[in-house]
Parts: C-alpha cells; sequence; structure tokens
C-alpha cells in the first residue's frame, strides 16, 4: 500500500458531524470533491482554519463560497516569530523571508482582525503558543501574537482555537491572565487527563483528531475519558495526524467517522450519540 494513497471511504455515520479544524488548502482534491467525500459518510460541516494572512485570506473566500465550510483565521504560533525575526531559511511549506520586526506583526494582525468581522469567519485561530519548533527567541513574539488573537476574539465574538504543542502550562497562564472569549477550543488536544479536568472547569472545548487512535496514545485517550462529553469535539487537522490504521498516510474530512468511533469506544458511547453531541458541541462552539 502507497504511503501517498488516499485512504478508502469508511462506512458512512448514521447521524451528521462536523469536523472542527481541517486544512482544505493543503490537501490534494479540490474543495468540491473534499466537501463531497466528506457528505458522502455524513460529514457534513468542515471548519477551515487559516494559519497565515493569506491562508486566512483563502479561509473566509472559502467559507463564503460553501455553506459547509466556516472559517477561522489566524497567524499561527509559529508564523509570529517568522514575521518579526525573519526566517532566512524557509520551511517545507513556506519560503523565505526577511524580518519585519513588530511592525510587520502588527500589520498582519490588523488583517486577521479585519477578516475576524466577517460573518462567515466563526473562529480566531489557530493561534497559542508552540515550544516545539520555536525557539526560546520566539517565545516573545508567540505569546504577543497569542494575546492580540484573544482580544480580537472577544472583540468580535468569535470563538477562540488554541495551538498549544508543548506549552500547556503557557497557554493555561495566558488564557487566565487575559481572559479568555466565552467560547475556547483546544484544536488537536494533546494535554493528559489531569489537564482536561482543568479545561472541563474552564468551559473549554476539547477538540480531538486521530492521534487518539495511536498505540502509544493512552494519556490522550485517558483525557479523553475524563472530558466532559458536552465539550468534546472531533477534526482532522487533515492533511495532518490521519487516523489508525491509516496513520501516514493523506488524512481528509471523510476519514473523521474513524476517529469518531474510536472515540465512542473510549467514552463508552454508541456512535450515534457521540456524533449527535458533537455536532451540537461544534456549532455551539462555533455558533453556525
Amino acid at each position: 500500500m502507497s504511503r501517498t494513497e488516499a485512504p478508502p471511504l469508511p462506512e458512512p455515520l448514521r447521524v451528521p458531524v462536523a469536523d472542527s479544524h481541517t486544512h482544505l488548502d493543503m490537501q490534494d482534491a479540490t474543495v468540491g470533491e473534499a466537501l463531497a467525500r466528506a457528505a458522502a459518510v455524513n460529514v457534513t460541516t468542515v471548519v477551515q482554519v487559516g494559519c497565515d494572512v493569506a491562508g486566512s485570506r483563502w479561509a473566509a473566500e472559502t467559507a463564503a463560497a460553501h455553506a459547509a465550510v466556516h472559517a477561522s483565521v489566524a497567524l499561527h504560533p509559529n508564523e509570529a516569530p517568522r514575521i518579526v525575526h525573519g526566517d532566512p531559511e524557509g520551511t517545507a511549506r513556506q519560503g523565505a523571508r526577511e524580518p519585519g520586526g513588530k511592525a510587520a506583526l502588527d500589520d498582519a494582525l490588523a488583517e486577521i482582525d479585519a477578516l475576524a468581522a466577517l460573518d462567515h469567519v466563526r473562529g480566531v485561530g489557530e493561534t497559542g503558543l508552540d515550544f516545539f519548533r520555536t525557539g526560546p527567541e520566539g517565545v516573545a513574539a508567540q505569546e504577543e501574537s497569542f494575546r492580540a488573537h484573544i482580544e480580537i476574539a472577544k472583540r468580535h465574538g468569535k470563538a477562540l482555537v488554541i495551538h498549544d504543542r508543548d506549552a500547556h502550562a503557557d497557554v493555561l497562564r495566558v488564557l487566565a491572565d487575559a481572559g479568555p472569549p466565552e467560547r475556547t477550543v483546544f484544536h488537536c488536544y494533546s494535554g493528559d487527563a489531569d489537564m482536561a479536568e482543568v479545561c472541563a472547569r474552564a468551559g473549554y472545548f476539547m477538540s480531538f483528531a486521530g492521534n487518539v487512535t495511536f498505540k502509544n496514545a493512552q494519556p490522550l485517550r485517558d483525557a479523553l475519558a475524563v472530558a466532559p462529553t458536552e465539550l468534546v469535539l472531533v477534526e482532522t487537522d487533515a492533511p495532518f495526524l490521519t487516523p489508525a490504521p491509516y496513520r501516514g498516510r493523506p488524512n481528509a474530512p471523510y476519514l473523521i467517522p474513524v476517529t469518531l468511533r474510536a472515540m465512542a469506544e473510549v467514552k463508552g458511547l454508541d456512535e450515534d450519540t457521540l456524533a449527535a453531541a458533537i455536532y451540537d458541541n461544534t456549532a455551539r462552539a462555533f455558533d453556525f
């Protein structure tokens, strides 16, 4: 089996569900094809997430053109240091860039703010902190950007979508200090059961991705087990984090049923009950 070959369509869900976090702009299919495949398995709604100004514009335009798509707009935590300090090497997905300093970050945040005002933009994110890819020199820019996104989400009454990688305590600290918006979503939840209880007390939504199915992911399953069902979402983060048994192959919204069925087992719920709850939770989180 080729690692680049798309996995087969799973058995459709009987109850519609939403993919709370996907990147259609990074997937091989056209938007129309991706949505048709998803709809064929009863994944009827997706949240398209921007990671930089261009991607956020694309997310907003795509949501305006497709009723099944809602947009979330932001500068990814790793984008903020690139804007401020530059990135002479560039990365696989992004070219090299010159340092722009604080003025360039302010300009980019102003663009995100303008997009966040649009009606079909339902979220501000993914924002947060990522200490895996960004070293100590980028932390200040990340935190400044994160705080600005929190303020934007609150001002426009939109959901805040959190990217938290190797930064749990700091993300929770900034949220508590700045005061979270009414609706906050931990995308690709990566904390343990203790953190899930902290998030539950704060009313934060926890969105689980395909990695909850991985063999080595028992701490994630433990977190899902204690997360209140009314705060649980499901996502693909496609094209990344493809659920087992297709790990390493391209992910897409149509694979949500694979992850949802694994989640239902962990929660001790039948898949229809969990799918219905997750659809309602996603609609509440993103106010659609």
